[in-house]
């Protein structure tokens, strides 16, 4: 049996795309072939928490990357997946070189940030130190290739059947719905969702997610007297879904990102999406499922093409239910089992 030990969350509620990633690897990985430790903060995913041979280990306020590492180290895991770049994750690869462990760094790259260089010492380390490392784009995976010289399988992000699915009679016909759902962070560029309700008054515009610029977008809000701007907050899963299959369009101007599950998320709810180009998401296929804009002007005319043209929107709804069909987590699992067995046969090789 292969133990895996990630330093990623349970919790059910929890939206963060990483432990959304490992949550849905975890549920599918073969209980008798597989050993798991990961961390919980609140009530663990039922589907996890009932996982033969898996360990949740409680995250309190203080003290945890001495109580983590000590746990580590009592079990000596074969794999180490998904390092982040906190503490417990400098701990754990200087007792792993300090000690020699057999445990394989399994690493996963899926931050735009990697497209620009890798800035971070920490990140670089993950990569560097990785006996296995996978990308969650093509696009990354050519970047990562050209950074590490050699060949970089990607293995995509799959969607959660279970909150995002096709319902076309739950959206209304009288009045166009723009849906955003991610962070407010720079890069993000939230305010472009509110300039495009300031020019597009009849149409509702909603706004899903918590962070640093949001008080500033509602300012912006304010200034253009967008009576059609609704903020959201944060969304459970649930709710999330729940607002994409009410949705017309997906608005996301975000120009810096790895592969967001979002986008293949508003897909299978049958939303045509508006993106950027430069990160070339494949959860998108531009003129068919919705539109992968190369600059801001043109990020703004597909935008007012969708919104426009009723008929568009329903023909590319329905090619994009189809396209992310391709995007299954059952499959993916198993190329993450694969990728487990191929990282310990290497770290064994390797020491003999």
């Amino acid at each position: 049996m292969i133990s895996v030990f990630t330093p990623s969350f349970a919790d059910e509620d929890d939206t963060n795309a990483q432990n959304l990633t490992v949550k849905e690897v975890v549920a599918r990985l073969s209980p008798e072939r597989f050993r798991v430790v990961m961390f919980h903060e609140q009530a663990a995913d039922p589907r996890i928490a009932a996982r033969p041979n898996t360990t949740l280990l409680k995250w309190s306020k203080h003290g945890n990357t001495a109580r983590m590492l000590a746990h580590f180290l009592r079990i000596r895991p074969e794999i180490y997946f998904f390092p982040r770049e906190g503490p417990l994750d400098t701990a754990v690869f200087w007792v792993k070189q300090r000690f020699r462990l057999k445990t394989a760094v399994v690493g996963y790259a899926v931050t735009g940030g990697l497209q620009n260089g890798i800035t971070r010492a920490s990140l670089a380390r993950n990569f560097d130190q990785a006996e296995v490392v996978a990308a969650n784009s093509a696009f990354l995976s050519h970047v990562m290739e050209q950074r590490l010289g050699h060949q970089i399988p990607t293995v995509h992000d799959g969607v959660d059947r279970r909150y995002y699915y096709s319902k076309p009679d739950s959206r209304s016909t009288e009045q166009v719905i723009v849906l955003y759902a991610g962070s407010f962070r720079p890069y993000k560029r939230v305010d472009r969702v509110i300039r495009a309700a300031a020019r597009f008054p009849k149409v509702e515009f909603r706004i899903a997610g918590r962070g640093e610029e949001e008080q500033s977008c509602r300012q912006i809000a304010q200034q253009h007297d967008c009576r059609n701007v609704t903020f959201l907050g944060h969304l459970s899963q649930k709710a999330l879904g729940e607002e994409m299959r009410k949705a017309h369009v997906f608005f996301f101007p975000s120009e810096l990102e790895g592969h967001p599950q979002v986008l293949a998320q508003a897909a299978a709810c049958g939303l045509p999406c508006v993106a950027m180009d430069s990160y070339h998401p494949e959860f998108v296929v531009h003129g068919e499922t919705g539109f992968l804009a190369n600059s801001g002007t043109d990020l703004e005319q597909k935008l007012g093409l969708l919104i426009r043209d009723r008929k568009l929107r329903e023909r590319m709804s329905l090619a994009a239910v189809t396209h992310i069909k391709g995007f299954d987590w059952d499959g993916i699992a198993v190329q993450w089992a694969s990728l487990f067995e191929i990282a310990v046969k290497n770290r064994v090789e390797h020491r003999l």
